[in-house]
């Protein structure tokens, strides 16, 4: 079997994977309605709690520090180490995961690019986006929903000790709906560091236009695919693991990032 390597080939990690426990997820925000204030303006505080209300994931922010975290398991903001070490095993216990039971998932977006570049996460890249099928999600929904995750390594990036971590896999409530729709629900599961409430985003990609547009898929970021740029997916690395990437990854890339990205060696001067 070939495996297509990155720019820089990386070594392989020790990696110890438990069975999935199922778990109990923290309950989301009641509705709430939109409303006016006396004087007749907008009553914000009301909208958001409406509008968190119809969102599944939540995060503790907005910018690009806050927002990468799951509300629910947010303690307090990382150091750039720390994080980068939680999401390098993060990642690592994923694909690992998803590969030994034998369920198809690709790395897409920045991580991607990251990937083209030296098969690790780009320095200033805030998170990790992974890519599954909607036949995919339908499994993950149905078969492991709000399932707990073991991992063990036999080192950190910070240290030479064993590290032991787990993580939930959290399937939207609204996966069906494959549509953008409000834009509130348009990632589908996610890959949580119950201890940190780091994630890795995951997104379905549907053809949902097949007899005016056969063939094209997309998800509900309206990030859109020809199959034949996807499949058949390609074996690489990806830091220090096995990985899956588009069958046309440059393509994919330019059409996202343009041509900058992939021969550009400077970011943001």
């Amino acid at each position: 079997m070939q495996i297509l390597l990155p720019l820089a080939t990386l070594v392989s990690t020790s990696i110890i994977l438990t069975g999935a426990t199922p778990v109990a997820v923290p309950s989301e925000i009641d509705s709430s309605v939109y409303d006016l204030n006396e004087a007749g303006e907008p009553d914000w505080a009301a909208i958001k709690l409406y509008e968190d209300s119809k969102k599944y994931f939540h995060e503790p922010g907005s910018d690009d520090l806050l927002g990468h975290y799951d509300t629910r398991y947010f303690g307090e903001l990382l150091s750039y180490e720390s994080k980068r070490d939680t999401q390098v095993h993060m990642v690592r216990a994923y694909l690992e995961v998803f590969q030994h039971m034998g369920i198809e998932t690709w790395i897409a977006h920045g991580t991607l690019l990251g990937w083209w570049w030296n098969g690790k996460m780009l320095p200033w890249d805030w998170d990790i986006d992974t890519q599954i099928s909607e036949s995919t999600l339908e499994y993950l929904a149905k078969n492991l929903n709000h399932t707990l995750h073991t991992y063990t390594a036999a080192s950190s990036t910070l240290h030479n000790d064993p590290v032991t971590r787990t993580y939930l896999l959290d399937v939207n409530s609204q996966w069906k709906e494959r549509e953008r729709g409000d834009g509130f629900n348009i990632i589908d599961a996610r890959w949580i560091d119950v201890h940190s409430g780091l994630y890795i985003d995951i997104t379905a990609l549907s053809e949902t236009n097949p007899d005016v547009l056969p063939g094209l898929l997309s998800c509900k970021n309206l990030h859109r695919y020809q199959v034949k740029d996807l499949y058949p997916m390609r074996e690489t690395m990806y830091e220090g693991v096995l990985a899956k990437v588009p069958y046309n990854y440059d393509l994919v890339l330019v059409e996202e990032y343009h041509e900058d990205a992939l021969v550009r060696t400077e970011f943001e001067g």
